[in-house]
């Protein structure tokens, strides 16, 4: 496959063209291209690329949630071509994430869960406002390596400690980890509510799972 189509792949995260992404998945699905090479040769550099800029500050939010809207067009089309051909990817783990309960904050969960998606976990995307007992039923039904847990106002993130301790209670906590963030999160509130992890952004967490799934 060409070196050019991949790199227009690439190119169309970081320009976050979701439609451009979306075409190219399926001009490659035409072409016989297989499914994974376009997801982890062409759109995952793409991502990458992204992260990086958004790390060392040259590209801001708005860059990172355009691209991140990208990635998913392109799997949207992807996906279902690699179930047919029975090929799936590799995965890293199992994450479910969720904004919990009184917090209907979108915007950096879903873009936490498309990252992680682009980077190979299977990802359970639960929504805003969802209470502790759904998370843990999920986390249960799917096996999760990983609980996410989201919250963007102080007033909510008492729910995040709501979570873990409510799964310290079943046993969970020795095979499931979790993650929180969210605005408000600190490094002390972490340690307080004892969480295996933070991350301030997007590109933070899938580094936080993949060291994550690493010690477990």
């Amino acid at each position: 496959m060409s070196e050019e189509f991949l790199k227009a792949m690439a190119q169309s995260i970081v320009d976050g063209e979701a439609e451009v992404a979306a075409d190219l998945a399926r001009q490659s699905i035409e072409v016989g291209m297989d499914p994974l090479d376009a997801i982890t040769k062409g759109y995952v550099a793409g991502v990458n690329e992204v992260g990086d800029s958004y790390a060392c500050g040259n590209v801001f939010l708005p860059e990172l949630v355009m691209a991140g809207e990208a990635m998913k067009a392109a799997i949207a089309v992807l996906e279902p071509e690699l179930k047919r051909k029975g090929t799936s990817r590799e995965i890293l783990g199992r994450v479910v994430i969720a904004t919990v309960e009184g917090d209907i904050h979108e915007i950096g969960k879903s873009l936490v869960g498309t990252m992680l998606t682009a980077a190979g976990f299977e990802v359970y995307d639960l929504g805003v406002n969802v209470s502790a007992d759904q998370i843990i039923a999920k986390a249960e039904e799917v096996g999760a390596d990983i609980v996410g847990l989201s919250a963007l106002l102080t007033t909510t993130m008492v729910r995040q400690k709501e979570v873990i301790e409510a799964m310290d209670k079943k046993g969970m906590r020795k095979k499931t980890r979790v993650m929180v963030g969210g605005a408000p999160v600190t490094r002390d509130w972490v340690q307080k509510i004892e969480a295996d992890g933070y991350s301030e952004d997007a590109v933070g967490a899938v580094n936080m799972a993949k060291s994550l799934m690493k010690e477990s």
